[in-house]
């Protein structure tokens, strides 16, 4: 792998989804990322299927899609940490290595010297990052925490959803882990920051906390801004837009729905005049951005009941030739079948050594000098256990061989 991060190697003793899409992020980059896992279990997100990949013969293997989603670009290593062999063996590996990450629950490794106290002793250079539901202090700091339960905490799910006084109103959880993915990327970001001032600032590594419950609130973003400085809590808005109106899904006459976005003066001017109701501009409850958000309701219902009239393709090509922005609201087929995204290539096609050619979504990052433009298939349980205890911790085949016997990897 070559990329603008090759040479710096990541210890991943995370699982799940948060931690390890940030170490794919950084494989992805070209970072060489050793992936820790459990000696015949593995990351717990193998066995989140089905769906699972199937082999060549057809039959179900033990690796499900969601983790393929996030564990491309590693190189896969059995230890048991809770062992003094395995716990020697990671510190070994973090000698070598300029990032460490991990997801245990606070204070669980420290027992087998694996914390940032322990690993800086051996490694002073070492960014070391945790990824918890809660951080590392604070009243919740030991509570267990998942997606969901962050994306009620932080206010998410209440600012989702279907507006109250209509049908099936109340909050909404996002469909997609969206705090993990969200936390994922925070914490990429922070290392790579981590990794720079290191490198410019004296030669030091430093411990990085990251919170999944601190990542949901931030992606508040201006939801929260604008609480902080009114003291009014954004109301559900369900496939709703907070700008200028209109910026909303419609439903038109085949059942399908379409996204349209018209907030702009030039833009409402010709989107009236494509739905055929030019006089739209001159109805004073409909003629600038804060009359059409005052008359929110009527405004959305007049321009419902006429996208009501034709189906979803046909207002789609009228808009589309207006300059209106516009989409349908696409299924999953409907996503791949995109020009626009076949053409950006964001669907690939790599090699697994099990299952034959498999489709991956590419890392949506371009560069122009490094591109990202090869990936390593998601590795097979242990898969690399015995090439990196050799070339990287200079063990003997002899002493693999008797780790092995010992269940230690």
């Amino acid at each position: 792998m070559s990329g603008p991060l090759t040479g710096i190697r990541v210890l991943d003793v995370s699982r799940i989804l948060a931690a390890p899409f940030a170490t794919q992020m950084l494989g992805d980059l070209g970072a060489d990322v050793i992936k820790v896992e459990r000696p015949g279990v593995g990351d717990d997100s193998r066995q989140y299927g089905p769906p699972f990949l199937t082999d060549h013969t057809g039959s179900p293997s033990d690796e499900s899609g969601f983790y393929l989603s996030c564990n491309r670009n590693k190189r896969s290593v059995t230890v048991d940490h809770s062992t003094a062999e395995g716990a020697e063996i990671i510190r070994d590996l973090a000698r070598e290595s300029d990032v460490f990450i991990e997801n245990f629950r606070s204070g669980v490794l420290k027992k087998y010297g694996l914390d940032y106290v322990g690993l800086r002793e051996v490694n002073p250079r070492i960014v070391y990052c945790s990824i918890t539901g809660f951080g590392q202090d604070g009243p919740y700091a030991q509570r267990p925490g998942y997606d969901g339960v962050f994306q009620a905490m932080s206010g998410m799910m209440s600012v989702s959803g279907i507006p109250d006084g209509e049908p099936g109103a109340g909050p909404m959880k996002v469909g997609v882990s969206m705090v993990d993915i969200l936390t994922g990327l925070y914490a990429s970001n922070a290392i790579v920051a981590a990794l720079h001032h290191r490198d410019v600032g004296g030669g030091q590594g430093q411990y990085i906390d990251m919170s999944l419950l601190d990542c949901g609130v931030a992606s508040l973003s201006h939801y929260l801004q604008n609480y902080l400085i009114s003291g009014a809590a954004a109301p559900r808005r369900g496939n709703g837009g907070f700008g200028g109106i209109p910026s909303q899904t419609f439903r038109c006459s085949d059942g399908d729905d379409i996204f349209v976005v018209a907030s702009t003066p030039k833009q409402f001017l010709a989107l009236a005049h494509a739905l055929g109701r030019p006089e739209l501009v001159d109805d004073e409850r409909f003629a600038t951005v804060s009359a059409r958000i005052a008359n929110r309701d009527f405004v959305l219902c007049t321009l419902g009941a006429i996208f009501a009239t034709r189906p979803a393709a046909t207002w789609v090509e009228e808009l589309e030739a207006v300059e209106v922005p516009v989409s349908p609201v696409n299924s999953m087929d409907g996503v791949f079948a995109n020009p626009q995204v076949i053409h950006r290539q964001l669907r690939t096609t790599i090699d697994h050594p099990g299952a034959g050619p498999i489709d991956i979504v590419r890392n949506p990052i371009k560069f122009s000098d490094t591109p990202i433009d090869a990936y390593r298939v998601p590795p097979t349980l242990g898969q690399h256990t015995r090439d990196v205890l050799v070339d990287v911790t200079r063990r003997t085949h002899a002493d693999v061989d008797s780790l092995l016997e010992q269940g230690v990897i």
